[in-house]
């Protein structure tokens, strides 16, 4: 593009108009390039002639110029500012933007009215700890999915090109992808049900490999290898003075590409591979943000909408414009092939580790003793033996061979035996006597021109088609990594003629070229099988090395993957925890109070009243616990069917309890004045009778209103109003009889299965035993097994002390993992003793005998080591401390803290410690700790009672 002034002959360079430019465009018209509106004066042949154009009202430019994409540590600081808006009042996060960020109060009231209609529509914002996957249905009916993350461009492209290749992968079909700073859309074609989320989520370990099979077939791929070979000068000018049509170096280009794509090493193909991986592209930032979905440091909210939200309209209208003109896309980019490129080449410029950091020496000495036969296991015991050993291995010299012999007949008559017999004789191979076997005597007469003697069958002498590439593979077979030096040297061949052969095999896939030993500095070649027998053998090393954590790791892994360590709100953190939990029986009196409000920051109860009342979640009860309380289940709703297990059958039901079944099953959900009239009877016995049913698993409540009454957790009633009921209170809401499963046993332990995961991230043999759990690990541990077998999870021994049969999920396993090293800050949780987060009592032993996992006890681990044990009615406890003087001290000032947090945080109103470890709290070593948090001596115990000053 150059500017037009007075005189053309003085016209200044504007720019270059990207492969996007329609070069159909009139006179007349307006652009955008960079920050500046431009007119068009005149087309020429080889140039656009434009005059600046400020602000024209009424007229819009036909084309924007390519802006730079959002980095990922621009989008992460996004992300963290809508969450931190979110979380606030409306009123500071209106101060906060126009204070802070400069908009008026119009444009804060805008953006808080923009995020909080996209909460509507997908229940979430994007943010950086949050990405929401929104499917949506077309006017033709084909889903859109849409993948919504405030991360930046440099992300979404290729995480849409790998997710593209998986779908391709998994599905066979074809799907169109188009990205942008805010998120990425695919298009599938029509299908009776949506599209898996997990089918646009990768695996972190595989993405990078997805992305380079699938960038060689893309336009952008074709536009950088153009845009290199220009540079390189292999696209030159005809005419100095003028410039080529973009349409004619794209013709140039593809017919340089069509030739370069048969070398996997051109240099243009790799330094097109190059800039977009590195420059275009982030994908080490792509890799890491798809472990922190792994590792639940980032949730996926997916939502189904009737209309695209506010953050995907937006997406969708550039989806619209991009391809509105697809079949208009340059043949060049629409052509653009796979290329076979040279991996190890690519992975030297992307500055990736070789294998040479990866491969064990001493796993590969192993495999080359294995494949020269120099081990006590391989060696050649009798004469025959000796003659396939020279078959296998090619020219040995007669040391050689008795260093691979062991037979009972010495080396030397064995070698004279098969001479005498004509099987084998000597030739002068690289200025040396060696034996050959007779079968071979055509291949080396032909490739080293070695004399042969006379009196050998013509079978025997009839010619090879490849005697070199025979010699040359042989030697690599029986080999580990070497150079083509080491094969000339052996052989007597010259390097050329070697590395030619090597070069061939390459190209069929029998050889591979690369970095292979830890000690070697230089490019080496090696057999495919034997690398994969060496990358086999150091990776069964790697793994056996990999030391299991400690039991308190473990802990630390349960409170960080079930959310007690990093507590969330809201309806859709609820949502998150019951589906974590569901399943699991937990006693009705400290399941709100307790395990819900360790994960769920200022957690209330009218939040599960919401979602139960929605639909959304449903719950069951397992067995009473005494007169007022009892343990139930959670379930989401839509799993509940294929999670719940047929309760077993109890003792013959009751005359009254029979006409209660009997009366749901006719008039379905209903209240108990309703059940009550059909019944008949005393109104405490069709009470009495109910609350057997829910503890037989057969009835349900549509909220849990009647459950806290029933545990006499319930708060005194609004003053708003005084109630008219004559029946009590634990007889609220509507009642149902629970859904029966519908899954068949092989459904429902896969859905165990991935329930156990989802829990725990680390499933062991113990941990199905607290979960009633039919059959227990045995039952499920086929399921896990078939997972392994599809790398969907990793089986290892990853926690000392426990089962040696242990799964994983990948992002589990990285986290557990990471948690081997001590926080540098002491790691503090308060939970109850029959939390699942708590591994102690089930999965792990009770360091000390007495200890229970009972209702009201609660736990407090320092670092995931069980520190102190707060029995029911909160009077008692035990402390455990470490032997070492600072941990020891350190971990008692945890406790004491921890203990006084429960009258601070609102928990309790106050809080009397009378024994520690059955002695009385002033002789106990964490006395001096208590009072330093603030508890007083009295003459019951320590005592802490809030203060309302």
């Amino acid at each position: 593009v150059f500017l037009a002034g007075a005189e053309k002959a003085q016209s200044a360079r504007v720019g270059e108009l990207d492969e996007e430019m329609v070069f159909e465009s009139r006179v007349g018209e307006t652009f955008l390039l960079g920050a500046s509106t431009w007119r068009i004066e005149e087309i020429t042949h080889d140039r656009v002639l434009v005059t600046p154009a400020p602000g024209q009202p009424g007229k819009m430019p036909f084309w924007r110029a390519d802006a730079a994409e959002r980095t990922v540590r621009f989008g992460e600081e996004i992300g963290r500012l809508v969450r931190e808006v979110r979380e606030m009042k409306p009123s500071e996060a209106i101060k906060r933007l126009t204070t802070k960020h400069d908009l008026d109060r119009l444009a804060a009231e805008n953006f808080l009215q923009y995020l909080n209609d996209q909460h509507e529509a997908t229940g979430a914002v994007p943010d950086d700890r949050t990405i929401v996957i929104e499917r949506v249905l077309d006017e033709l009916g084909d889903w859109r999915v849409c993948v919504l993350t405030p991360f930046g461009g440099k992300v979404h492209a290729p995480w849409s090109m790998a997710a593209s290749a998986k779908i391709r992968n998994e599905l066979a079909i074809d799907v169109e992808t188009m990205w942008s700073d805010d998120g990425f859309i695919i298009r599938f074609p029509e299908t009776d049900a949506p599209p898996r989320a997990e089918l646009v989520v990768p695996d972190p370990d595989e993405v990078e490999q997805l992305v380079i099979r699938q960038l060689g077939s893309s336009s952008l791929f074709a536009a950088k290898f153009r845009e290199s070979a220009a540079r390189a000068l292999l696209l030159p000018r005809m005419r100095a003075q003028g410039r080529t049509p973009l349409w004619q170096q794209r013709k140039r280009a593809y017919d340089l590409l069509q030739v370069a794509s048969r070398f996997g090493s051109f240099p243009m193909i790799l330094e097109a591979y190059r800039e977009v991986l590195r420059d275009t592209f982030d994908v080490p930032a792509l890799v890491q943000t798809l472990k922190k979905v792994q590792q639940r440091s980032i949730r996926l909210v997916t939502a189904d909408t009737p209309k695209p939200s506010p953050f995907a309209g937006s997406l969708l209208f550039k989806y619209t414009a991009n391809f509105i003109y697809d079949g208009d896309a340059p043949l060049a980019e629409r052509r653009a092939q796979a290329l076979a490129i040279d991996q190890s080449q690519l992975r030297e410029l992307l500055g990736e580790a070789e294998l040479r950091e990866l491969l064990d020496s001493e796993s590969l000495a192993e495999i080359e003793l294995q494949l020269q036969h120099l081990d006590e296991r391989h060696k050649a015991k009798s004469v025959d033996a000796i003659h396939d050993l020279l078959l296998r291995i090619g020219d040995l010299t007669a040391e050689e061979i008795a260093a691979r012999f062991s037979g009972a007949t010495p080396p030397t008559a064995a070698i004279r035996e098969l001479a005498q017999a004509r099987r084998i004789f000597e030739v002068p191979v690289a200025g040396e006597k060696r034996y050959i076997a007779v079968e071979d005597a055509s291949r080396f007469r032909d490739a080293l021109g070695t004399p042969l003697p006379a009196g050998l069958a013509d079978r025997y002498l009839e010619p090879v088609a490849d005697p070199v590439g025979d010699l040359v593979l042989r030697y690599a077979r029986t080999h580990g990594p070497f150079t083509p030096a080491d094969v000339a040297r052996r052989l007597g061949l010259g390097i050329a003629v070697v590395t030619n052969a090597l070069e061939r095999f390459v190209e069929r896939g029998r050889l591979v070229e690369g970095e292979f030993r830890p000690e070697g500095t230089q490019r080496e070649w090696c057999e495919a099988e034997v690398l994969r027998s060496i990358r086999r053998r150091s990776l069964a090393k790697l793994r056996k090395e990999v030391e299991p954590v400690d039991q308190p790791v473990l802990a630390r892994l349960f409170a960080s993957w079930q959310g007690v360590t990093k507590k969330r709100r809201g309806l859709e953190a609820l949502l998150d925890v019951i589906e974590t939990l569901q399943g699991y029986p937990m006693a009705a009196s400290i399941f709100e109070s307790e395990i819900l409000g360790a994960r769920i920051e200022d957690y209330k109860p009218s939040d599960l009243d919401t979602l139960s009342a929605a639909g959304e979640i449903v719950w069951i009860g397992v067995e009473p616990l005494g007169g007022h309380d009892g343990r139930v289940v959670v379930y989401l709703t839509d799993h509940l069917t294929m999670l719940r297990v047929a309760p077993p059958a109890s003792a013959a039901l009751s005359d009254i309890e029979q006409r209660i079944i009997d009366y749901l099953k006719t008039h379905g959900a209903s209240f108990f004045a309703q059940i009550h009239e059909s019944v008949g009877g005393f109104p405490n016995d069709v009470v009495d009778a109910m609350w057997d049913l829910v503890w037989k698993g057969v009835i349900t409540n549509d909220t849990f209103h009647a459950l806290r009454a029933f545990t006499r957790r319930s708060k005194s009633p609004s003053r708003g109003f005084r109630s008219r009921r004559v029946a009590p209170p634990s007889t609220q809401g509507r009642w149902s009889l629970v859904a029966a499963p519908t899954a068949n046993a092989t459904q429902r332990a896969t859905a165990i299965a991935q329930q156990l995961l989802t829990r725990y991230g680390v499933v062991t043999r113990e941990a199905p035993g607290p979960e009633n759990i039919t059959g227990g690990f045995s039952a499920v541990y086929p399921v896990l097994k078939a997972m392994e077998e599809k790398g969907r999870v990793r089986r290892g021994y990853f926690v000392a002390g426990l089962g040696a049969t242990q799964f994983a999920s990948g992002g589990a396993l990285d986290l557990l993992r990471s948690l081997r090293e001590g926080p540098e800050q002491p790691e503090t949780v308060m939970i109850a003793a029959s939390d699942p987060a708590n591994p102690y009592g089930t999965i792990v032993k009770w360091p000390r005998e007495g200890l229970m996992r009972v209702a009201g006890a609660s736990v407090i681990l320092v670092n995931g080591a069980l520190a102190a044990y707060m029995s029911r009615g909160e009077k008692q406890l035990v402390v455990l401390l470490p032997d070492d003087e600072p941990t020891r001290s350190t971990v008692a000032r945890e406790v004491a803290n921890a203990l006084a947090s429960l009258v601070t945080s609102g928990r309790r109103r106050a809080l009397l410690i009378s024994e520690i470890n059955g002695e009385r709290v002033a002789k106990s070593e964490i006395a001096p700790f208590l009072a330093e948090a603030a508890f007083v001596p009295t003459s019951m115990g320590y005592q802490f009672v809030r203060s309302y000053a």
